[in-house]
């Protein structure tokens, strides 16, 4: 997925509140919104911290110890990744998910051990892949 975008949040002394990713996400501030509530019914915790590494705040989704998915805001959507290790990525490709996503996900390079699902999160009809995708890595042990 090429990136076009750049990050936003990136100032480590300004804490991602609705209303500074309500200004950021656009119109896409209701999808972020409906991914909350999702992950609300999944009982997942959402946690946002900042990150030096990576010079930005990033959003880490978890279930127990078990990281499912890492959301970043940029400018008008969200970007939610799922890392999958390399022996379950057959598992995703079965998955009953748009065409266009598996081929995103197939031509992505692996994070070391991982290969990262990417979704770019503008608008609600990209949530349904992105949810099959998410309940499989939940799956996982």
């Amino acid at each position: 997925m090429e990136q076009i975008n750049n990050i936003e949040l990136v100032d480590p002394s300004i804490y991602p509140t609705d209303e500074i990713l309500k200004r950021i996400l656009g119109k896409s501030f209701s999808v972020y919104l409906k991914l909350l509530r999702l992950y609300e019914n999944y009982s997942l915790i959402t946690e946002w911290k900042y990150y030096k590494d990576g010079k930005a705040w990033l959003c880490k989704v978890i279930k127990g110890k078990k990281t499912i998915v890492w959301m970043s805001a940029w400018k008008n959507y969200i970007k939610a990744t799922i890392y999958l290790p390399e022996k379950h990525i057959n598992g995703v490709l079965v998955l009953d998910i748009h065409e266009i996503t598996k081929k995103a996900f197939i031509e992505t390079n692996n994070i070391g051990r991982s290969r990262p699902c990417m979704f770019e999160l503008k608008e609600e009809n990209i949530l349904e892949d992105f949810i099959k995708v998410m309940q499989f890595k939940m799956t996982l042990k």
